[in-house]
């Protein structure tokens, strides 16, 4: 079915939202839920077809181009189409690195359109927003440097000049700029106080898989992010409410990254102590599957 429903895909244009929409969902729906070894074919499959890598292109440009002042409170089928796409192609990206897949087409993405469809948002549904942060993470773990992905923007430029000083992070951090790196973070933390479950899942996600980039790239960076004060308030933010308990899924994966990093002015010995005894005293058998692996991940990093 792979073969057909491909070349479907690559005869419609973007408006056709219809008939694309559920056919770029059986394509991410066929790489995700198959055995590895027709996942690695199925990948290759995908990548094959230069018709279908091109629709992908036109989809996601679609992005910046579809931005009606008032979007309604439902997902449109526009926005769905674009929800598809986006995950379609950070899963592509994803398998293309893990099987070494040979690339017969490239996709070019602008980063910096990327990185402010997060920062400012604009009002785009929590889906599409959701989508778009996993392409992110999927970039940041390669590091930028997918065979599949051309990355272009204001800062993918090399430039002949010689970096100035204030100028050697950015260099360091290429092609994000520390700007960039700063305003996301903000973003990312705001986002979270939303107390959106889905959004709340893939902000924190976001969040640590960019802290780990900085930490590759520049170790003070990537440590002055993660003790920014603003994080503790963030917190308290998020423990604040109905339910204050720290056996959240997003409190726990925040805590685990302040403990990572050693972020002791943002998590104390005080509430490493709360946390171990909230979990001696919940009945774990009973604990939600997305809190449970939380709290084994931050008990592991402890």
């Amino acid at each position: 079915l792979l073969f057909p429903v491909c070349n479907l895909c690559g005869k419609c244009r973007p408006r056709d939202t219809d008939l694309l929409q559920p056919s770029l969902n059986f394509l991410y729906w066929s790489l995700h839920q198959t055995t590895p070894c027709s996942q690695q074919r199925a990948v290759a499959v995908l990548l094959s077809n230069v018709s279908l890598l091109e629709l992908l292109q036109k989809v996601l440009e679609c992005t910046w181009l579809w931005s009606p002042p008032s979007r309604p409170a439902s997902l449109s089928s526009e926005d769905a189409l674009l929800c598809s796409g986006w995950l379609l192609v950070a899963s592509l990206l994803l398998y293309q690195h893990r099987y070494n897949t040979e690339v017969h087409q490239t996709l070019s993405v602008d980063l910096t359109e990327v990185l402010n469809a997060v920062i400012f948002r604009n009002k785009k549904p929590v889906l599409l927003l959701v989508s778009i942060m996993q392409f992110l993470r999927a970039v940041l773990r390669q590091n930028f440097s997918s065979s599949l992905l051309v990355i272009v923007g204001q800062n993918t430029a090399p430039s002949a000049a010689q970096p100035q000083p204030s100028s050697l992070q950015d260099t360091a951090l290429h092609p994000l700029a520390m700007q960039q790196v700063f305003s996301l973070v903000v973003s990312l933390q705001n986002l979270l106080v939303h107390k959106d479950l889905l959004l709340s899942q893939a902000v924190v996600a976001c969040l640590e898989t960019l802290v780990e980039y900085l930490y590759v790239k520049n170790q003070d960076v990537a440590l002055h992010v993660a003790s920014q004060p603003w994080h503790r308030f963030l917190l308290f933010t998020l423990l604040s409410g109905g339910q204050k308990s720290f056996l959240q899924p997003e409190v726990l994966r925040l805590m685990t990254l302040f403990v990572r990093y050693q972020s002791s002015n943002i998590i104390s010995q005080r509430e490493i102590s709360q946390i171990i005894q909230e979990a001696a005293e919940a009945n774990i058998a009973e604990l939600p599957e997305a809190t449970s692996h939380a709290l084994h991940l931050f008990l592991s990093q402890v």
